[in-house]
């Protein structure tokens, strides 16, 4: 059960969930940092693919964020990753939850047999 496509993926969200977690923890300390450029982590695509391909498993990447700087160099903006942070917080604790679901059923099965 573990290894099933589910798992796999869920394991695969809660890496990249995580690793986005890191990068908007930097862009916020590095908020006053002239030349700074915020960082972005993608895996969503690659997650959706590797599904598709009955894997499940998929990796993240992070790259410089592409958006305008301001006089200073920097292109953090504190609104765009206090957003990020909430939705990633939410999606991690769906994800959390999911696993946490399957390690239930997985119990359930081993009590029953």
């Amino acid at each position: 059960m573990f290894d099933s496509v589910s798992s796999i993926a869920l394991q695969s969200a809660l890496d990249g969930l995580a690793l986005r977690q890191r990068a908007i923890a930097n862009n916020i300390a590095n908020v006053n940092t002239p030349g700074y450029q915020a960082q972005r982590v993608s895996f969503e695509d690659a997650l959706a693919k590797s599904v598709k391909a009955g894997n499940g498993a998929a990796a993240a990447t992070t790259s410089r964020s592409l958006e305008p700087t301001r006089l200073d160099g920097s292109n953090v903006n504190l609104d765009t990753e206090t957003l990020s942070n909430i939705d990633t917080v939410l999606r991690y604790q769906f994800a959390t939850q999911a696993v946490g679901g399957e390690a239930n059923s997985l119990r359930t099965a081993m009590r029953t047999n």
